[in-house]
């Protein structure tokens, strides 16, 4: 009888789900609900499964302020152009500043999950995905 292969875990469903790059079956995080404000960002060092080290050089999540900041836009983008199909924009009506006011409560209402979202995708850029993560530990660099 053959051995059926593990399938591969996707990168989008890893990224949307917070796993690690590395494995895709560890979290990046250390609850799992981003409106715990305590712990919106609280990383373990490590992942639990494959052990591949989250902050991979000091400061390494400064970049995710760009990546937020494009998630952001194209967020605003997104409900702008459901507002114009659905409701309408016009000067006369003042129905642009009616935007301005739900763009801004979803913005807030939605950034732990923005701010989860952009570090996930970030440490997804400069880490690949190792088949064979969970057989062979990461190995810290020789200084």
């Amino acid at each position: 009888m053959c051995a059926q292969k593990e399938k591969k875990p996707g990168l989008l469903a890893s990224v949307l789900g917070n796993k690690c790059p590395r494995c895709r079956r560890g979290y990046l995080y250390e609850s799992r609900n981003p409106y715990n404000l305590k712990k919106t960002v609280t990383m373990p060092e490590h992942c639990p499964v494959c052990g591949q080290k989250y902050e991979l050089e000091p400061g390494f999540y400064f970049g995710t302020g760009y990546v937020s900041y494009g998630l952001t836009v194209g967020l605003s983008v997104v409900t702008f152009v459901l507002y114009y199909l659905f409701i309408g924009i016009s000067i006369q009506d003042n129905s642009i500043f009616w935007w301005l006011g739900t763009n801004t409560v979803v913005l807030v209402l939605l950034q732990p999950v923005l701010q989860r979202m952009s570090r996930s995708l970030w440490i997804a850029f400069f880490v690949r995905y190792d088949a064979n993560a969970l057989d062979v530990p990461e190995e810290e660099p020789v200084v």
